[in-house]
């Protein structure tokens, strides 16, 4: 159970509602951490610094190991929210987040981020060698930002507790649109219908 309650649109003052509007207009959705962030909107504001800094780090890494990065590290400080929304990602463009093939490169990425993730004072120089051997220096400062902000969105959903959103829901490890989920149910003859 979420420890603030989300502000809803028709509560919220006029700078949370600036900024609510910029958020549907650009994403068409205020999702529960946005408008939990929406109590303080220069914390919101920050947080969604997130976008910009993805569309710095994609056109290098591109959109696989982008969700890849993020992914991981979600799962790594088990953020349900943010490792949700990423496994909805993975499993509507046919994977299974549980059971990815990587390249060698998409393997140094995913290990940053979990290494980010974990403890960022143990990236090792065999770990940052072989990121150097895939990534200029400029685009390693840019991943390595984009990490820390979404270290920052998982922080913030873990300590307080932001609910699941619906949509996301059927995505859940286990749920409905689990990948892994399926599979099991169809060799044990278990398992719900699949949300239609």
């Amino acid at each position: 159970m979420a420890r603030i309650p989300r502000l809803e649109y028709e509560a919220a003052g006029p700078e949370a509602r600036a900024e609510f509007d910029k958020i549907i207009a650009g994403q068409g959705r205020l999702t529960n951490m946005k408008q939990t962030l929406g109590h303080a909107p220069v914390a919101l504001r920050a947080l969604m610094e997130w976008y910009p800094l993805r569309d710095a780090v994609k056109p290098f890494l591109g959109e696989r190991a982008t969700t890849l990065f993020v992914h991981a590290i979600s799962s790594a400080t088990d953020c349900l929210i943010c490792s949700t929304f990423f496994r909805r990602h993975l499993i509507d463009s046919g994977e299974s987040p549980d059971r990815l093939e990587l390249d060698a490169r998409e393997q140094v990425i995913v290990d940053f981020g979990r290494q980010l993730a974990r403890d960022p004072n143990g990236v090792s120089d065999e770990l940052f060698a072989r990121l150097a051997k895939q990534l200029k220096p400029d685009e390693i400062v840019a991943l390595t930002a984009f990490g820390g902000i979404m270290i920052a969105t998982n922080v913030f959903n873990n300590a307080l507790r932001v609910d699941l959103d619906d949509y996301l829901e059927p995505y859940r490890r286990g749920g409905a649109l689990d990948p892994d989920r399926s599979s099991a149910a169809a060799k044990t003859g278990t398992g719900s219908e699949p949300v239609r």
